[in-house]
């Protein structure tokens, strides 16, 4: 009985090492996936299409912002209906500053808001009136998901058209414009634009971090695969 025994031992033992060792690949693979994802998200979220498209082209009100949309550059004409300020909003070279935001209606049902630019410097265009059409280009961003400062009249917490979805009774755009220039009656609107914000990409850790993880699980796979002929080889 007992060459039964230990062949079924030995059969358990082997099978167990081959788990424990496809375990390990699977897991390289695994950060191998993740760091082929995050490289992949970090290029299209720092990607631009520089090419004008019309906004109603890309987005539509009232629906969420489909892959189309995110970063492209979009035109439109449309009347600022509203001002407001969005305090300790962070661009993309990290300088933190309060950015005037308008939102602007695009035809009879629906407006969008428009980072216009930096709120020191909202009265530098003091001939725009909320009559006036005003030609609008800019780069279209996902909306925030994170508060920045209280909602308050006036002042509003994140960019996102859910903040002042209960001002107006039109039809919101998700998402927002980062305006790149403006116009009326063919007259560019001159003022200081403020660039995008730092992306942070929706999977953790860097790049090198998840090949070094895979690594490790590899190497951790060979060292499992190997210990039984190393306790092979010191036996006596």
């Amino acid at each position: 009985m007992t060459q039964p025994n230990n062949l079924l031992t030995r059969i358990f033992q082997g099978v167990a090492v081959l788990a424990i060792a496809a375990l390990f690949v699977g897991l390289g693979f695994w950060q191998l996936q993740r760091a082929s994802d995050l490289k992949e998200s970090l290029k299209v979220a720092r990607t631009i299409d520089t090419k004008v498209v019309a906004l109603q082209s890309v987005a539509q009100p009232r629906q969420a912002l489909g892959e189309q949309a995110f970063n492209r550059t979009v035109s439109l004409t449309g009347k600022y209906i509203a001002n407001f300020r969005a305090p300790n909003q962070d661009d993309g070279k990290g300088v933190v500053a309060d950015w005037e935001v308008a939102l602007a209606q695009v035809d009879e049902r629906s407006a969008i808001l428009v980072v216009r630019g930096l709120w020191s410097d909202r009265l530098l265009n003091p001939k725009i009136q909320q009559s006036m059409n005003i030609d609008i280009e800019g780069v279209l961003v996902a909306s925030q998901s994170g508060d920045r400062a209280d909602n308050v009249p006036g002042v509003i917490s994140r960019l996102d058209s859910a903040v002042v979805v209960g001002l107006t009774d039109l039809d919101l755009y998700d998402g927002y414009i980062l305006a790149r220039a403006e116009a009326s009656d063919g007259q560019d609107l001159q003022r200081t634009r403020v660039t995008e914000e730092k992306i942070n990409p929706k999977i953790p850790g860097y790049y090198w971090q998840h090949i070094s993880y895979v690594v490790i699980w590899w190497l951790m796979a060979a060292v499992v695969l190997y210990l039984p002929f190393y306790r092979r080889r010191v036996t006596p």
